[in-house]
């Protein structure tokens, strides 16, 4: 049996063309029927096919430069960065460089090189929190589409994340992805031709895991999902068999995933920071989707590691702090402080009443059913006091979600869920209603008599409740104020993270008053995000906030974001605020860790984010917390640097701890020595430490595991700099930039924070529309460009990718290229003689552009061609008949050469005239020469990094297409002695 395979194309990949009126190189995918073309010099939105066989297509030369188009000193370097900064098409090793908008840290490469070891892509990425696990796994999504190993790509996550995911592929990698949401899926369904699917196997989709795990949608997308797919906060898709809450959930994500990885040629990435909540069985059935053999292993044994490690990668915080020494936006210190009040004497009352009713309900309950339903109801209330009244209220006029529950064990599930945050729970997206603590009456009797009583019980209850609001006798409140007060002064923006809608709402609220009251010298501008908000709600309030207003007048500085649990996981925040205020304590220190791994991330300008934890010294359920979980991770992490999972007898421990709370706390209640008084509270709280330390001590030995210990980053980080080298480097991108606009009347002005600003309003008409359309119609005016990796919202970051600065390449490249714009709309030309005392004998420098045909041998045992780009300055002394050729480090010192005087533009196009001629006799020939070494250069750049990964080598090889481009005749002549004339 054969199989057809495509003609070969008539035109190699990398050659050039003429059609339809212009020049285009040939693209891989060509084939004699169907030539896939891109402009010469245009990027990939321009690319078109063309059929040689109804349109004219013939060989095609690169023009060469006009010998009267001269320019000034600068003119050479302008138009080399321009080149560099517009490949798309890079020639190292790492095809993805030259189209993603990020410079990835040395540790980021190391998922990288894992997954070019692997015929089929499969990884856990469970770095912490903050350190780029979305840029780990974009980066070998973009590496595996630009090499054509993956023809498709979906992200499966919460909904509320899936704008984020979109953006980041969009914005740092290229990648334009649908998003398949309930609000989306009408829409692409009348988009979509009949009988055909939402999905192609081609195709990039950010999807709703929720949403496609449904069975209406399920086959559909099994049927079409693309080979490569990236599970975010993967941890959610798997549970304990035994697990209490969220069981069916997370089953039906488990085997939508697990039907995925069944497929062996599928690559499938799982991204999470809670690899392991402490339960061991979870950690194995997700390890199991890459890998069977994970499932069962053990990781006692040096094989077990050894597997392990080729699979699953996880760094702390400590172990990347050695690459941000650069200067890159990190944070080198995180200010943890907990911040304590006593509670005012009538909330202090109603707390001791409250304790007082649950220990008689709980006690004269009938049965274990009615125990544990009353159990869970008066802990809500506990709860949701401690929070806020008008946390108390809503739960004393809401019926208990536990009332429903036909079992004890059902009254549990349900209780964890609503009260509890379960380590092993799927998500804090859509948990922060308000607990009900209403129930049906505590005993049936004639006449309801007792039901009555019980209920003005409540209602004195809820209007007490009600009677505490505001700072003055909510001490709480008071205190938050005071402390957000300090943060602004000193320069931070917090966010308060609160566990209920009610509590932000009621902070929020009182917030916006106390701090903008009459007479107060600075406004604050305060928002709240809860999960009553859709995903999309969510992001737009935010950027009300934190973005420029319609008139184009930049955020406030000072401004404070309430915000509930719904904003703790993914989300990431840290270019708008920089401090966290822990205004409820989470009963799960994991979620302390995702709230403050919003500010204290990768892309922080501030050095040092604020942690703040408020308690109520004399509130006994803060007490217990504290003491039992939050005190007791905090330790550990400072004391072994890991951040460990609550171990599983965290919820029994916490359990026995509440139960002496409520139903043996009359002399105890608000006396810390009292709480561990029982001997089962004690036993339990003691074994959940040990537990707990044994944790901590088993995941400092595991780190030696890690596979980030067979791959010398260092060396990987090496060829990723030279790349990065050949394509523009951080202080090249900034003075084009800066050049370039001031040339195209930008008028930019340094500041003093590094970076600079420019102005648009005057920029010429073609590159002002599209920097208004990639920073936005209200962006703020002037613009500010920042020397760092990332930028906020409506700002530009001095990046080679990023679309303001690609944009004024082009431009300037494009100028350079056509003589027909107005001489100040061309800061770049192609030719240019310069007097300078940077030479002694008349040199000349050429900029070239060399492309390449590259082979690339492919997992499954073939080859795929590939087209790469490379820019090279040449240059040599004496005549163009008897060169002297310089060393390339000599050439690019030329670039820096300043102009000492001017040269008549006669004698200047007659030399550059005669250098051209030589282009055709001789000069050709030593170009042809430079463009075989830079292809086996190429070629052993390829072999390192594909040796250290591991990969296949056969096949391997780079081969020059054509003669190079001569993009610019630069010629500098040594300074006269003695001022004659122009040209002396």
């Amino acid at each position: 049996m054969t199989t057809a395979v495509p003609p070969a194309p008539k035109y190699a990949v990398g050659s050039l063309v003429h059609a339809r009126g212009r020049e285009w190189v040939v693209l891989p995918d060509s084939t004699e029927e169907l030539l896939v073309l891109r402009p010469l010099g245009g990027a990939d939105v321009d690319i078109a096919g063309v059929l040689p066989g109804l349109e004219t297509v013939v060989p095609a030369t690169f023009a060469r430069p006009t010998p009267s188009d001269l320019g000034d000193q600068h003119t050479a370097g302008l138009l080399r960065t321009a080149l560099r900064l517009g490949f798309r098409a890079g020639a190292g090793p790492f095809r993805s460089l030259a189209s993603i908008a990020v410079d990835p840290r040395p540790y980021q490469l190391v998922p990288l090189m894992m997954a070019l070891r692997q015929d089929t892509v499969r990884l856990l990425i469970a770095d912490d929190v903050g350190i780029g696990k979305t840029v780990e796994s974009g980066l070998i999504a973009a590496e595996l589409l630009a090499q054509g190993d993956a023809r498709g790509l979906v992200v499966l996550c919460s909904p509320a994340l899936a704008e984020q995911w979109r953006a980041e592929l969009h914005g740092k990698f290229g990648i334009d992805a649908r998003l398949v949401l309930p609000a989306t899926i009408g829409r692409l369904e009348r988009e979509t031709p009949y009988g055909q699917s939402v999905f192609r196997r081609d195709g990039a989709y950010v999807v709703s895991t929720d949403f496609i795990k449904s069975p209406r949608h399920r086959e559909d997308f099994l049927r079409n999902c693309p080979d490569l797919v990236i599970v975010d906060e993967a941890h959610t898709c798997v549970a304990d068999s035994t697990a209490q809450v969220s069981a069916r959930t997370s089953q039906q994500r488990y085997g939508l995933l697990r039907t995925l990885a069944d497929d062996p040629a599928r690559h499938l990435l799982l991204v999470t920071a809670t690899p392991h909540s402490g339960k061991e069985e979870p950690f194995r059935r997700l390890l199991g989707l890459l890998d069977p053999r994970l499932a069962t292993v053990s990781f006692d044994t040096r094989a077990g590691r050894e597997l392990l490690a080729e699979f699953f990668v996880q760094r702390r915080r400590a172990d990347i702090r050695e690459d941000f020494q650069d200067g890159a936006h990190f944070p080198s210190t995180r200010d943890t402080a907990e911040i304590s009040y006593a509670l005012h004497r009538d909330y202090r009352a109603l707390l001791g009443e409250v304790l007082a009713y649950a220990r008689e309900t709980v006690r004269s309950a009938d049965g274990a059913l009615q125990q544990r339903q009353r159990w869970w109801s008066t802990l809500a209330l506990l709860r949701t006091l401690s929070s806020s009244p008008a946390a108390a209220v809503r739960s004393l006029n809401t019926r208990a979600g536990v009332r429903e529950a036909d079992t004890p064990d059902e009254a549990d599930r349900t209780g964890q869920s609503t009260v509890s945050d379960p380590a092993d729970t799927d998500s804090a997206q859509s948990a922060d209603e308000v607990p009900g603590s209403l129930l049906p009456p505590a005993a049936p009797t004639d006449g309801d008599a007792i039901d009555d009583e019980e209920k003005a019980r409540l209602i004195a209850m809820a209007e007490a409740a009600s009677k505490l609001a505001g700072p003055t006798r909510d001490t709480k409140l008071k205190k938050l104020v005071a402390t957000v007060t300090d943060l602004l002064d000193a320069g931070y923006r917090p966010i308060v993270f609160c566990r209920y809608i009610a509590t932000a709402d009621y902070v929020a609220d009182h917030l916006t008053k106390v701090l903008n009251k009459k007479g107060a010298e600075y406004p604050v501008a305060v928002a709240s995000v809860t999960g009553k908000h859709s995903p999309d709600m969510r992001l737009n309030r935010i950027a009300e906030l934190t973005g420029a207003d319609e008139n184009g007048d930049p955020a406030p500085e000072r401004r404070v974001l309430v915000a509930t649990d719904c904003l703790s996981e993914g989300v990431n925040l840290q270019e708008s605020f920089d401090a966290v205020i822990h205004y409820d304590l989470a009963w799960n220190p994991t979620r302390h860790e995702q709230r403050e791994g919003r500010v204290d991330r990768f892309g922080q300008r501030t050095d040092t984010v604020k942690a703040l934890t408020l308690y109520g010294a004399d509130n006994p359920v803060d007490d217990i917390v504290l003491k039992v979980l939050l005190r007791k991770h905090e330790h550990i992490r400072r004391a072994t640097g890991i951040s460990v999972p609550v171990p599983q007898q965290a919820e029994s421990a916490m359990q026995a701890v509440f139960e002496e709370l409520i139903l043996h706390g009359e002399s105890s209640a608000f006396e810390q020595e009292g709480l561990f008084s029982r001997e089962e509270a004690y036993a339990a709280a003691e074994q959940l430490e040990i537990a707990w330390e044994s944790s901590a001590e088993r995941e400092k030995a595991s780190r030696s595991r890690y596979a980030q210990n067979t791959i010398k980053k260092e060396e990987v980080a090496a060829e990723v700099a030279e790349i990065r080298a050949a394509l523009g480097t951080g202080e090249e991108v900034r003075e084009f930039t800066r050049r370039a606009l001031g040339a195209l009347r930008g008028m930019p002005a340094d500041r003093k924070q590094g970076g600079f600003t420019a102005h648009t309003d005057a920029l010429p008409q073609g590159l002002r529309d599209t920097v208004t359309a990639a920073l936005g119609p209200r962006h703020p005016r002037p613009v500010v460009f920042h020397d760092a990796p990332s930028a906020p919202r409506g700002e530009v970051a001095l990046t080679r990718t990023d679309p303001v600065v690609a944009a004024t390449a082009r431009f300037v490249l494009d100028t350079a290229l056509d003589e027909k714009f107005p001489d100040w709309q061309r800061p770049a030309r192609r030719c240019g003689v310069v007097r300078t005392t940077a030479v002694r004998r008349p040199t000349t420098m050429l900029l070239v552009r060399h492309r390449f045909q590259l082979n690339l041998p492919t997992r499954d045992g073939g080859v795929r061609t590939q087209l790469a780009e490379d820019a090279r300055v040449v240059a040599f002394q004496g005549k163009p008949e008897a060169p002297q050729w310089l060393s390339e480090e000599e050439a690019l010192a030329l670039l820096g050469a300043r102009a000492t005087g001017n040269s008549d533009p006669g004698f200047a196009t007659d030399h550059i005239t005669e250098i051209l001629a030589a282009l055709d006799t001789g000069l050709m020939d030593e170009l042809r020469t430079r463009s075989k070494t830079a292809a086996k250069e190429l070629e052993a750049s390829h072999h390192r990094v594909r040796t250290a990964a591991r990969a296949r080598l056969a096949g391997l090889k780079a081969t020059p297409q054509g003669d190079p481009d001569v993009l610019g005749v630069f010629l500098y002549r040594p300074a006269a002695t003695i001022q004659l004339g122009a040209d002396a």
